[in-house]
């Protein structure tokens, strides 16, 4: 089992800046991607960002791309999320998730992250 911590949410506006973290234990990560989801209020929790911790290979969502960037900290066993251009829509609880490579289905979630984005 793989434990996710995020953090770095908070309260920015519109146009502003976010960098969340998640710092990972429990298991070596190579053979996992990790991921970033995200759900607002009234909403189904959806896809943003996944890495895959080997080659550091990043694919994004269509909302995400051109604003967020992945990346990782080997060392750290850390992925960060920087988030920029943020939008009202992006307003939501953002979780750090864990799968091993190949595999459809996430087993390993952090506790989330609230970010709130304000016009």
């Amino acid at each position: 089992q793989v434990q996710l911590v995020e953090s770095g949410g908070g309260l920015v506006q519109t146009g502003g800046s976010l960098r969340l973290s998640c710092a990972a234990s429990g298991r070596t990560l190579s053979g996992y991607d990790l991921g970033w989801f995200r759900q607002a209020p009234g909403k189904e929790r959806e896809y943003v960002a996944i890495i895959n911790w080997i080659t550091g290979n990043v694919y994004y969502a269509d909302s995400a791309k051109g604003r967020f960037t992945l990346s990782r900290d080997i060392v750290k066993s850390t992925v960060f999320l920087q988030m920029s251009g943020l939008k009202s829509e992006d307003t939501a609880v953002y979780y750090c998730a864990a799968r091993r490579s190949g595999s459809t289905s996430y087993d390993d979630w952090g506790q989330g992250t609230q970010v709130t984005v304000s016009s």
